[in-house]
């Protein structure tokens, strides 16, 4: 999960930023006096979801202090806040992934007031400028105040004075900095006793699971009403497609038999929900055994299991009988239509891209990925100018290669010791329910998604202590980032209207 996963959700930024020489930045910083933290807030008024909204921003940093009692990090967020609200608003906060990915996804193709206009996979590619950005009727502000943040070193967030990085890039230091941090929002907007929500996204789910425990558990007690978990990453072992991890293959199964069906290379004449159900069955009850028995199956059982394969994933027998019937997600993303010359996404399988080596065993990008990311950089640094009169010094890290390489999965100072483990929150998340049994959780899924396969949410939710009656799972036309097909946004935001009621139900792709 590690090496993989973070490649790609940094792979999901704009094109690359100037990078910086890490010691020399915060030997300079350090050196320097630190200035008043910076605040720069607008008026706008909005129509969502049919109400009309007055609504403040408040672009801005907050100083995070360390044990000196200086600040050490500068944490630059986003509020949207409705005007002459009561101090019974509710309010949630808002962040990606990565880990080193900033908040601008969310902020910008799901939440916020602005959404960009991204093609989504039949005419796949954004292209170069200009883009467009338009209202968002489907944003939450007619039910929420929103809060989204940039985690240290993403955005506009850093560290200053004598703060160091690795500080903040790992559990205990993220978790400890973002809670510190809401705590002193819900102080200085009086909102202590309003509902309060988090969402996150890919590894921002796995940040909701351990912030939302650490802030029931630890010192300070903060409940929260709810999190809405999108695409998540709770347990990685079920998210990491890689050679001997077994519970993979069986994961990213059902996911694959989407992508296949939707592509015309399997399922045909079958209706989705039948087909997934059967893959599902398949490979619960038929796959998963036969691998756990390896060279112990017989020819006939061997013959079945590649032929079943072959069925759900559009892919020839000979293929999967030359790939020992283990099936790595990135290699199926080259061969599923290497006869047309394009691999697919990982973030979204509907999107494909023309690379130029066709016999490479997976992709070299993510079509997902670079079919979008350059509109969102532009349009959002437009957006701080024109709407929201944010005035920075330096660039806006959309997604932070230096965090992603630095992050400290293990807590240990150097960073070793994680395999053959795979990291895993859920029993913090399991925990943190049950110490308050009003927490509701909803996990949306894409259908398309080869990074966070919905069969792995499935299956984490079903095993590890969670309870059950406090959780909704919904599912959506779309990828990784489902909001980019415009009818699962429509969804997606409706069902966000729903968790907040209490009447969003399970559902079935």
């Amino acid at each position: 999960m590690r090496g993989w996963i973070m490649a790609l959700l940094v792979a999901v930024a704009a094109p690359a930023f100037a990078e910086t020489d890490t010691a020399k930045t915060e030997t300079e910083e350090a050196a320097k006096p630190i200035p008043d933290p910076v605040l720069f807030t607008s008026t706008h008024t909005g129509t969502f979801n049919g109400q009309r909204v007055a609504y403040r921003v408040e672009a801005g940093e907050t100083y995070l202090k360390g044990d000196s009692g200086e600040p050490e990090a500068s944490l630059f967020t986003y509020s949207y806040i409705k005007e002459k609200a009561g101090s019974d608003r509710p309010v949630t906060f808002v962040f990606n992934g990565g880990p080193g990915s900033a908040s601008i996804w969310l902020h910008m193709g799901l939440l916020g007031p602005k959404r960009v206009v991204v093609p989504s996979a039949a005419d796949a590619d954004d292209g170069a400028a200009p883009y467009r950005l338009v209202d968002n009727p489907f944003s939450l502000l007619d039910e929420t105040d929103l809060v989204f943040i940039d985690p240290i070193g993403t955005g506009f967030s850093r560290v200053i004075g004598k703060g160091e990085g690795k500080t903040y890039w790992s559990e205990q230091g993220d978790a400890a900095s973002l809670s510190e941090f809401m705590r002193i929002w819900l102080t200085d907007h009086k909102r202590w006793n309003a509902k309060k929500y988090i969402t996150g996204e890919s590894f921002g789910t796995t940040r909701a699971a351990y912030l939302v425990y650490e802030m029931t558990t630890g010192d300070v007690d903060i409940a929260f009403n709810g999190l809405m978990l999108i695409s998540q990453a709770l347990d990685y072992e079920g998210s990491t497609p890689v050679h001997d991890n077994f519970y993979s293959y069986v994961t990213y199964l059902p996911s694959m038999a989407a992508t296949a069906q939707y592509h015309g290379k399997a399922g045909a004449g079958i209706s989705q929900a039948d087909f997934l159900t059967q893959a599902r069955a398949f490979a619960q009850d038929e796959y998963a055994p036969a691998l756990l028995r390896g060279t112990r199956l017989s020819a006939e059982e061997r013959a079945h299991i590649r032929d079943r394969l072959a069925y759900f994933t559009g892919l020839s027998p000979e293929y999967i009988e030359h790939s020992d019937l283990r099936i790595l997600t990135p290699r199926f993303t080259k061969e599923l239509l290497r006869d047309e010359g394009v691999a697919l996404g990982r973030l979204d399988a509907r999107y494909t891209g023309d690379e130029a080596d066709d016999a490479a065993d997976r992709p070299s990008g993510d079509a997902a990925s670079y079919s979008v990311s350059s509109a969102y950089s532009a349009l959002f640094n437009q957006y701080l100018t024109d709407a929201l009169n944010v005035e920075m010094d330096r660039p806006y890290i959309v997604s932070s290669g230096e965090v992603a390489e630095g992050w400290n999965f293990t807590g240990t100072e150097d960073n070793a010791g994680l395999e053959p483990e795979y990291y895993n929150v859920a029993r913090k998340l399991a925990t943190a329910m049950r110490r308050n049994s009003d927490l509701k959780v909803w996990v949306a899924n894409g259908v398309y998604d080869l990074v966070t396969p919905f069969f792995d949410a499935e299956m984490t939710f079903a095993r590890h202590g969670i309870p059950a009656d406090n959780v909704a799972m919904t599912y959506y036309q779309g990828g990784h980032m489902m909001y980019l097909h415009e009818p699962s946004l429509e969804a997606l935001t409706s069902d966000f209207r729903s968790f907040f009621d209490g009447t969003l139900e399970d559902e079935q792709p």
